[in-house]
């Protein structure tokens, strides 16, 4: 049984109903303060059947291992991830073509959830997580994605390179995040079936990885450091992707210093 706590991430996980809930506890101390976020939150358990229980606070604390809790505890099933197949197979969104986000050993939790809060935001039809180095979709990780974590649509793969393969056969190009990429990101054209690759905290793209993809793009940097937290990155970026894929007309400005890119063929 897995705990989600804080206040989004449980009534996240209420209205979401990707996996079933036991039940929740709540502070028992609470009853002398009554907070009518929490009220609210017990009431839409409560219409969903939910069982509600009273703890004291400490008890919710050695629960969660954690007393950022908020008063309210939710005990849940462990999440059952999907498939790549699940991802690909997939209707596409109203921009009519696939946008989907792989983390190539994200292991923050906190940079894990970051993301997919802006991915839930900027429209990710799903991520694609490694088996091994990745951050798991942990509580920590729900809380800091402010629940969105339970809205977001997650495959799990074994290996992600082959997992990039076999999104290029089904025609997406994957566009990984590098410092020394080019042309810069509000350059390309996002407005196709995309795959955006994030690489870790530390050492970026792995060089497989960074080999399978058939673009890199940067972000421009103005101050004295090279780039920017993994997770702040990939919100600039799909954000210039969904504003690009609301506004079907607007065309991307062209590199002025270099011509486009050759794109490499798919499959490649």
């Amino acid at each position: 049984m897995d705990v989600l706590y804080g206040l989004h991430p449980v009534e996240e996980a209420l209205r979401a109903g990707t996996r079933p809930l036991d039940h929740l506890s709540v502070a028992r101390e609470r009853e002398a303060r009554r907070d009518p976020r929490i009220d609210a939150v017990l009431e839409l358990a409560r219409a969903k059947g939910i069982r509600v229980s009273t703890e004291p606070r400490d008890q919710l604390t050695r629960h969660c291992k954690t007393d950022a809790h908020q008063g309210i505890v939710a005990f849940v099933r462990e999440r059952k991830f999907l498939a790549l197949e699940d991802l690909l197979n997939a209707p596409t969104g109203p921009s009519g073509s696939k946008f989907l986000l792989a983390l190539d050993g994200v292991e923050d939790p906190h940079n894990l959830g970051a993301l997919l809060r802006s991915a839930d935001g900027s429209g990710i039809d799903g991520v694609v997580l490694p088996e091994r180095r990745s951050a798991p979709l942990s509580a920590v990780t729900a809380k800091s994605s402010a629940g969105a974590s339970e809205h977001v649509r997650i495959a799990q793969v074994v290996n992600i390179t082959r997992a990039l393969e076999a999104m290029k056969k089904n025609h997406i190009w994957i566009v990984g995040l590098d410092e020394r990429g080019t042309p810069d990101y509000t350059d390309f054209d996002f407005r196709q079936d995309i795959c955006l690759v994030l690489g870790s905290e530390g050492s970026g793209l792995h060089d497989l990885v960074k080999r399978t993809c058939d673009h890199l793009l940067r972000i421009p940097m103005a101050g004295s450091v090279s780039s920017l937290n993994v997770s702040v990155a990939g919100a600039v970026v799909m954000y210039e992707a969904m504003r690009q894929r609301r506004n079907p007309s607007t065309q991307p400005a062209a590199p002025e210093s270099k011509p486009p890119k050759p794109r490499k063929g798919l499959g490649s």
